[in-house]
């Protein structure tokens, strides 16, 4: 799964084959979640305040994510997108 974005020790990281609704998948130390591109999470568990970085890169980037998920269900490599600073 390419890692596509990484701050504040979260990866984040996108794969289409798992299931066909967008989302993008994050990893913290020991946690790992869901999220959709409102970043809202939908499947795991993060930390509360780690939960709260990755909505609002998602809300930041949403354009992006909306992209490299076309690409994704293309069979494109998603591209980078800036982390959180």
């Amino acid at each position: 799964m390419p890692t596509i974005s990484m701050f504040y020790g979260i990866a984040i990281m996108m794969f289409v084959g798992d299931h066909p609704a967008p989302h993008f998948h994050a990893k913290y130390q020991n946690y790992k979640a869901t999220f959709n591109f409102d970043g809202d999470m939908t499947k795991g568990k993060m930390p509360p305040k780690q939960r709260k970085l990755i909505a609002a890169w998602a809300e930041i980037h949403r354009k992006e994510l909306e992209e490299n998920w076309e690409r994704a269900i293309s069979k494109e490599m998603p591209f980078d997108i800036e982390p959180l600073r």
